[in-house]
């Protein structure tokens, strides 16, 4: 490895890359985790010795962004299936995700790969060189999962590929290059958005996104004891157990006439032309 590249590119990392790398190892991480099981083996069981601990989970994946002239701006990223005995890739899964996202976003190539680690592996050149026929120069972007409360900086680090020759014999090694963090608007106001989703000040685990979501749920629950006890009173009614009063029926059936028919096919076209004049009157709000 060298110390800097020489090759004079711009690299622009956007935010959403460094989020999904960190998604991607978060999620694999929690599903290796092994459970805590205890066996019952009677009076005067021992315990297991404790066994060492497992070694961090690598993730493995693709960037996409632009390349305008010496300038690569990486935008995304999307997962890869990796076989650690091989050290090799699904090119099957690799090339009908670049389709998907070809289609999507048609100006978005494949700019390199991503992967987790302290530090770049021997083994990760042979992931290097299987990509240089999609991209013939292309970007390792590497992201340090431990957590170092002294370093200031990102735990990122953007590698090229340079050809130097060590021994008399040209061979392929990995050169750091600097990098710029990049945002667009959308992505300030959803980092933003996120960074506010912290534990609460007296240390417990809830965070404003919980309370929300409790608050749906609570609103949910209401609404389906309401209903069932509707449902229960609309059924002793039918059976003759209470006498029937019109009255009541009349604001029940006006109540439920309020909720929509979903399922219906005149619902659907009814909501999508009221979502298209919504659309419509927005997007002149906008030229306005």
């Amino acid at each position: 490895m060298a110390t800097s590249s020489s090759s004079g590119l711009t690299f622009k990392l956007h935010p959403l890359v460094i989020v999904n790398i960190s998604d991607h190892y978060t999620r694999v991480k929690s599903q290796s985790q092994p459970s805590h099981t205890v066996s019952n083996g009677g009076e005067g069981a021992t315990a297991p010795p404790p066994s060492c601990p497992p070694a961090p989970p690598r993730v493995f994946g693709c960037v996409i962004g632009i390349q305008r002239g010496r300038t690569v701006e990486i935008f995304n990223s999307f997962e890869l299936l990796y076989d650690p005995s091989t050290h090799s890739l699904d090119r099957t899964f690799l090339e009908k995700k670049q389709e998907l996202y070809k289609k999507v976003f048609p100006h978005f190539y494949i700019l390199g790969w991503y992967s987790t680690g302290s530090d770049a592996q021997e083994s990760d050149m042979h992931i290097h060189k299987a990509l240089m026929d999609i991209n013939e120069s292309p970007v390792y972007v590497l992201l340090n999962p431990s957590i170092n409360h002294a370093q200031k900086d990102l735990p990122v680090t953007i590698y090229e590929s340079e050809l130097h020759v060590i021994d008399g014999i040209p061979q392929l090694i990995f050169v750091r290059s600097s990098y710029t963090i990049e945002t667009v608007e959308a992505e300030r106001i959803s980092v933003d958005h996120v960074a506010h989703l912290k534990p609460s000040d007296g240390g417990s685990a809830a965070t404003q996104l919980a309370a929300h979501l409790t608050g749906i749920h609570s609103a949910i629950k209401m609404l389906s004891s309401r209903i069932r006890v509707l449902h229960h009173y609309l059924l002793a009614m039918q059976k003759g157990d209470i006498p029937c009063e019109n009255s009541l029926l009349r604001q029940v059936s006006s109540l439920l006439r309020r909720l929509p028919a979903i399922e219906s096919g005149k619902f659907q076209d009814d909501f999508l032309m009221e979502y298209n004049d919504t659309l419509l009157i927005t997007y002149l709000a906008m030229f306005t």
